[in-house]
């Protein structure tokens, strides 16, 4: 029993990996700042980052995150149209109203080209239209946003609105959750990313008088600026200051940085660079298992099979300082276990823990190599007599 409940908790394996050394040093005068390597799960950077704060316009990557969900599992057309209602385009047009995708009372809209006008334009009249749009009403999609931010696991964060405006405290986020939520639209809708994210510009509507097209720039502050910089999303109003989070990929490395509370512009700019310059230049990644390999077992319960092997879902790599030299450490398989069967093949079940001394502990996601189904009877009665006599 004792050696069941060890394995199922933990298993140690041998690895070269770092030799000890200080991280590479960073400052920033952003109130906020957070970086995170997905390659390997290291938190390169955090200051701040469990603080609750006001997210502005970074709220609307939860109100894209529910529609890409919806739209991968069948359930919402890129071509449904929507009809922006005259209410809603009286609340969101003009100056005091802030950033507007130009949208027209009762215009119809696909939701393809709302998701432009949100991602690229961070029209506040866009995401309000396509929460009503799919909800019905946008207190209805709200409740959508939590439901699915729970699902997330963003243990600090709350949604009021689906476009990020000031709301009295009702709307909050936190660096580390603004990460989680972008790191689950890049894993998982990869495609739809792609296709959303990274566009320099986007035209929709027209200026009064001479009937012109209107053309606007994605405010990213590091495309262009970042080689492999594609997402994600900048806010501002007066009460949160110059927000962003971003995320580039160079050379199958990819990054996720967050900060908030600058006071500029330009300051959102030169330190959305600075941070994801240095992500990239003063850390390195040290391959540890290619994308299919085994790298241990989990025990099964009332299963086909009494174990499972646990392979990587991509290229599992340690973050460390550049330059570093190699030494032997150890790290560790972590499962609830032993897991329930059935069990589907790519479910992930498992995470590998590597613990550096300098970024701590890097959590890497690991995932069931086959499938297993329910034992039979006669498996089922076997499985219980070896629990009853502790045998393995």
């Amino acid at each position: 029993m004792t050696r069941l409940t060890l394995l199922a908790a933990t298993a140690v394996l041998a690895l070269t990996a770092v030799a000890a050394a200080a991280p590479p040093p960073f400052e920033t005068p952003a109130n906020v700042a957070f970086l995170i390597d997905l390659s390997s799960g290291a938190v390169l950077y955090a200051k701040n980052a469990d603080l609750r704060m006001p997210p502005a316009s970074m709220a609307k990557m939860m109100t894209t995150d529910v529609a890409f969900e919806l739209i991968d599992s069948g359930q919402l057309p890129l071509n449904k149209m929507c009809t922006v209602r005259p209410e809603t385009w009286q609340k969101w047009h003009g100056p005091a109203a802030g950033s507007t995708m130009f949208l027209s009372p009762n215009e119809q809209v696909s939701v393809e080209n709302l998701l432009h006008g949100i991602i690229t334009l961070s029209g506040n009249d866009a995401a309000v239209v396509l929460s009503e749009c799919i909800a019905g009403t946008e207190p209805a999609f709200v409740n959508q946003m939590n439901d699915y931010a729970a699902k997330l696991g963003l243990k600090n964060s709350h949604f009021g609105t689906a476009n990020g405006w000031p709301d009295g405290g009702v709307t909050y986020v936190t660096a580390r959750d603004l990460a989680t939520l972008a790191r689950a639209e890049i894993e998982h809708h990869p495609k739809l990313y792609k296709q959303f994210y990274g566009q320099t510009s986007f035209t929709w509507g027209k200026t009064m008088g001479a009937g012109a097209d209107i053309k606007q720039d994605n405010r990213n502050p590091i495309l262009g600026k970042v080689p492999g910089a594609d997402g994600l999303k900048t806010g501002h109003t007066e009460e949160a200051g110059y927000g962003f989070t971003g995320s580039a990929e160079q050379n199958g490395r990819r990054l996720i940085e967050v900060l908030a509370g600058m006071s500029s512009w330009d300051m959102r700019v030169q330190e959305s660079v600075k941070l994801m310059q240095w992500g990239f230049n003063a850390w390195s990644t040290k391959p540890l298992f290619k994308a299919g390999a085994t790298v241990g077992s989990a025990q099964v319960q009332m299963g086909g099979s009494s174990s499972v092997p646990l392979v990587a879902p991509r290229d599992l790599a340690l973050t460390i300082p550049a330059g570093l030299t190699s030494k032997p450490t150890a790290m560790k398989i972590r499962y609830q276990g032993p897991v329930a069967a059935p069990i589907a093949k790519g479910q992930h079940i498992a995470d590998l823990i590597v613990t550096s001394p300098d970024t701590g502990e890097q959590v890497m996601p690991l995932v069931a190599g086959e499938d297993v189904g329910k034992a039979g009877f006669f498996g089922r009665v076997w499985a219980g007599l070896k629990s009853l006599f502790g045998m393995a």
